[in-house]
């Protein structure tokens, strides 16, 4: 294996080691900060339950996000360069979105880096 690719791994390694962390951040951020100032508040009950599914299905995105480009980077498969992009483009997209929407904050910044390592990982990546 050559420097291209071994360098390849270790940043979309890092990129979903970095995906994990946040995604663990939501969770446990959500349940202690988030959860019950939603239920202090007046809104419909069906929509804070719908806020809490939408919560937890973004930290569970990232998770899988990060699973496919792990596996993808480790697995020598002619597609590899490919999914490693498109799960690094995928998480960029919902930084840039969610900065756009709700401003920037230490959300954005830590999934929008662990975007660009994964998207710069699979750039280094040989073509199959």
């Amino acid at each position: 294996m050559n420097w291209r690719n071994k360098a390849a791994r270790v940043l979309a390694t890092i990129g979903s080691v970095v995906l994990f962390a946040d995604a663990a951040l939501h969770f446990f951020a959500g349940y202690s900060t988030g959860f019950p100032a939603l239920a202090a508040s007046n809104l419909e009950v069906g929509l804070q339950m719908a806020f809490r599914v939408v919560f937890l299905s973004v930290g569970w995105d990232w998770i899988l996000l990060g699973i496919i480009a792990l596996v993808a980077a480790f697995k020598a498969t002619a597609a590899r360069k490919t999914l490693v992009l498109v799960c690094g483009l995928g998480v960029l997209i919902e930084a840039v979105v969610g900065a756009a929407m709700m401003g920037i904050f230490i959300g954005n910044i830590i999934i929008g880096t662990a975007a660009i390592l994964i998207i710069i990982g699979g750039l280094l990546f040989e073509n199959a």
